[in-house]
């Protein structure tokens, strides 16, 4: 268990999100991420993110149970001076969440999932993982293509491997307010200390 769990303890994070979220807090007394939202921020590779935040949604309920009818992870600083500022059509909002309800992930390991990688334990495992995939007959651009390239579906181990290492996301080496990323399922009024809005 990680030494900043506990039952009671509140932490304050931060999340930036659609402006169309108060909409959805005073008519539903709760926020959820959207699929539309998704699609609408990352456009024609949407599919690519929407997929790998699917696949965060399944591993992170494990830790956190999600309530009924969640589909996606709102994704939060853990500090002010990192969090994301509001831009047009987008307030933060500052929340007091209880410390057991948060699923806190290292962000640039995060990198490894949204590029299909091998997430190493460290530098002596990525270079014996290299290795490995080049006595295999592999090149190193064939390791970025096992979860969805045009062959995929013929090295279902590999697949596996590299998926399995990316529960790793959750293994925080360096507790840092600029790699510590927080996700939580839900907003709701009860929870919300501040709203920043977007300021010209």
């Amino acid at each position: 268990m990680d030494k900043r769990s506990g039952s009671n303890e509140k932490v304050t994070i931060w999340t930036r999100q659609d402006i169309r979220s108060l909409d959805d807090l005073e008519k539903n007394g709760v926020f959820r991420a959207k699929r539309e939202y998704i699609e609408e921020q990352y456009g024609d590779i949407a599919g690519h993110f929407i997929k790998l935040y699917r696949w965060f949604t399944e591993v992170a309920s494990i830790r956190v149970p999600k309530p009924d009818g969640v589909e996606f992870p709102i994704w939060c600083s853990i500090s002010y001076d990192s969090m994301l500022r509001p831009t047009i059509d987008t307030v933060c909002y500052e929340l007091e969440v209880d410390k057991s309800q948060v699923i806190y992930f290292d962000g640039a390991k995060w990198d490894y999932v949204l590029n299909h990688r091998y997430l190493p334990k460290d530098e002596e495992d990525d270079k014996k993982y290299l290795e490995e995939m080049r006595k295999k007959g592999f090149k190193e651009i064939d390791i970025y293509s096992f979860i969805e390239g045009k062959y995929s579906y013929l090295y279902p181990l590999e697949k596996k491997r590299v998926m399995d290492s990316w529960l790793r996301i959750f293994e925080i080496d360096n507790w840092n307010i600029y790699t510590v990323q927080a996700n939580i399922w839900e907003i709701r009024p009860d929870m919300i200390r501040n709203i920043l809005y977007y300021d010209k």
